[in-house]
């Protein structure tokens, strides 16, 4: 299996930036083959790749459930379907998991999909996941390991506070990690010395390794504006941050 990262954290903290930085950093590093998964609902990680997505695996679980043809094997079938979806990048591919399912079974469709992807995983070096910060689409991958989960809070106490509650939660779904990480992104130069120290705390408390502390970065807004992906970000504080951290990160 591929070394395994996957990102978590309540929406706005900058979890899909920092999944898209990670991708930049592996290539950039000579790392790859590598595949990164959108399992956040509201997908935006193509976006920051610069990808288009034509089909995403929500859709083809919802095909499955409902029919498949005659001519071909049900497991043949969803797996070229999956091979369709694969966003074939430089360097890296690009799934996205899409929307939820919605009201009735999805039990054979989920099974026939997973082993698909499950077969898929076993030909890159990394897997990068975006996630929400429910977390409910690592269980729907069968995604029960990892080496590396980062939960980003933003540079305030309820933020950090939800890291805490995210990493109890990821308990309880019995997901097992390697190494649970937690950035605080988004920092202002002047981060109080109040909000780092409890920063510490409830790493601590909840047995979490703390990353990083990231800046705040105007230029973000400036390239998601005019829809210039991570790989051109040459001005970036926060590229140039977050590039540290990940080589603390796996050097671990």
């Amino acid at each position: 299996m591929p070394v395994r990262i996957s990102f978590a954290g309540k929406g706005g903290t900058g979890k899909s930036t920092l999944s898209a930085l990670l991708v930049n950093y592996l290539l950039d590093h000579n790392l790859k083959p590598i595949l990164a998964v959108d399992a956040d609902p509201n997908a935006n990680l193509n976006e920051l790749l610069g990808e288009e997505v034509e089909i995403t695996l929500g859709e083809i679980k919802e095909e499955l459930r409902k029919s498949v043809p005659d001519s071909m094997a049900r497991y043949d079938y969803v797996e070229m379907r999956l091979h369709q979806a694969v966003i074939e990048g430089q360097g890296y591919d690009l799934i996205v998991m899409g929307q939820p399912e919605g009201p009735g079974c999805y039990c054979a469709a989920h099974s026939f999909l997973s082993q698909a992807i499950e077969k898929l995983m076993r030909s890159y070096n990394y897997l990068v996941i975006d996630n929400e910060a429910g977390m409910e689409h690592l269980s729907r991958l069968n995604l029960l390991e990892m080496e590396h989960l980062i939960i980003v809070s933003d540079a305030s106490h309820r933020g950090i506070m939800t890291v805490g509650r995210i990493a109890d939660l990821l308990r309880s779904l019995q997901i097992q990690v390697g190494n649970l990480w937690m950035v605080v992104n988004r920092c202002p130069e002047n981060l109080p010395e109040e909000l780092k120290k409890f920063a510490y705390e409830i790493s601590e408390k909840h047995s979490l390794k703390l990353l990083a502390f990231l800046p705040e970065d105007p230029k973000v807004l400036e390239f998601e504006a005019k829809r210039i992906p991570v790989f051109n970000w040459e001005s970036s504080v926060l590229k140039r941050a977050s590039y540290q951290s990940f080589g603390n990160l796996l050097s671990s």
